[in-house]
């Protein structure tokens, strides 16, 4: 996932799944929910991001928070629909 975002060295790659590792254990311990895949992509950017502001492909990184904001209400809508689908079979 990092060589599309934004190159990733070996140092880089390791500062971002700690960083990406110490979001998870807080967010545990204080109980809030939180996706792996998001929690470490934010990190890889905020690593590719520390080096120079250009060197993450910021149009790559909009189309996965795209992605992130149309998962939850198509989402809701398959539910439904699936929903709707076994209220018509019984």
């Amino acid at each position: 996932m990092g060589q599309k975002i934004t190159k990733l060295k070996p140092v880089g790659g390791f500062c971002a799944e700690t960083g990406g590792a110490m979001t998870l254990f807080l967010a545990s311990g204080f109980g809030i929910p939180v996706s792996t895949t998001h929690t470490i992509t934010g990190s890889i950017i905020g690593v590719g991001s520390s080096q120079n502001g250009s060197a993450v492909r910021w149009g790559v990184a909009g189309s996965i928070v795209w992605a992130w904001v149309l998962t939850i209400p198509a989402s809701g809508l398959m539910a439904a629909l699936a929903w709707w689908v076994g209220r018509q079979i019984m």
